[in-house]
This record gives structure tokens, C-alpha cells and sequence, in this order.
């Protein structure tokens, strides 16, 4: 059910994620303005975005417009700290699809967010719990 997205775990083990860019250049005046820090994501990571919002398009039984509820329910905030924390040996699918899309909207409203679960291991844990997941699927069949 989630190889379209377990299947970058490979590359994205071996990938660099992005970098930040930070306008050091600009003035800071009105003819010269700075321009707002942003991650530039590698080709990977984009097609990770790309992955996670088609599976959120093709699974509307996830309700993934309801992440935050979904969070919520498990003991979790919407937060850097309690997402990158969470213990998501015996999560469902739901749940870390649920963590996928809040980092993903986190970095709607603050640059970097998805950098640092990156950078921290979050990402590649959760898409290792899909892929635990699938292979218990496989194994009941």
C-alpha cells in the first residue's frame, strides 16, 4: 500500500536533503530588499512531497485534511519536538501518514521544518514503519 513511498528510502538515505539560502546580498532597503530564507529541496525530496500528496489524494479514508486531530489522538502536538519524539514502533499507517503530512505543512509555515525532520531522522523512520507495515500486510496474506 505504500511502496510509493518506501521506495525512496534508499535515496533518501544517501541524499542531501537541500540546502538553505539565506540573502546575505540585499540591502535591506526598499530598491534592495532582502529576500526571506528558503530551503531549496533536492530533486528527491520533492518527489517525496509529490508521493506523500498523491497518497493523501488516492486514500481519503485517511482523512489527512484531519492530521492534526489524527496527532492529537495519539498523544502527539503538532510540534517539532513531539513529532520528531514520537515512538511509532506499533503506529498505524493513518498515524504516520498523519505525521508525513504535518511536516509537510509545517514547512508551509515555517522554511526548514521538513529540513530538520529530515536532517534528524524522522522521516526515514516513519517511511521504515510503512514499509513494517506493508511487509506485516504481506505476511498475513
Amino acid at each position: 500500500m505504500y511502496e510509493s513511498l518506501t521506495q525512496l528510502i534508499p535515496k533518501l538515505n544517501e541524499d542531501e536533503y537541500g540546502t538553505l539560502i539565506v540573502d546575505r546580498e540585499s540591502r535591506g532597503t526598499p530598491d534592495d530588499p532582502i529576500r526571506m530564507p528558503f530551503v531549496r529541496y533536492s530533486p528527491v525530496v520533492n518527489e517525496l512531497e509529490k508521493a506523500i500528496y498523491a497518497f493523501k489524494a488516492e486514500h481519503l479514508e485517511f482523512e489527512l485534511t484531519k492530521y492534526e486531530e489524527t496527532l492529537n489522538s495519539n498523544g502527539l502536538e503538532w510540534s517539532s519536538h513531539s513529532m520528531s519524539e514520537a515512538d511509532v514502533s506499533i503506529a498505524d499507517g493513518k498515524l504516520i501518514m498523519a505525521l508525513l503530512i504535518g511536516a509537510l505543512r509545517a514547512d508551509r509555515f515555517s522554511e526548514g521544518a521538513l529540513l530538520g525532520f529530515l536532517e534528524d531522522g524522522s522521516v526515514v523512520r516513519w517511511l521504515k514503519r510503512l514499509k513494517e507495515i506493508d511487509e506485516g500486510v504481506e505476511l498475513l496474506r
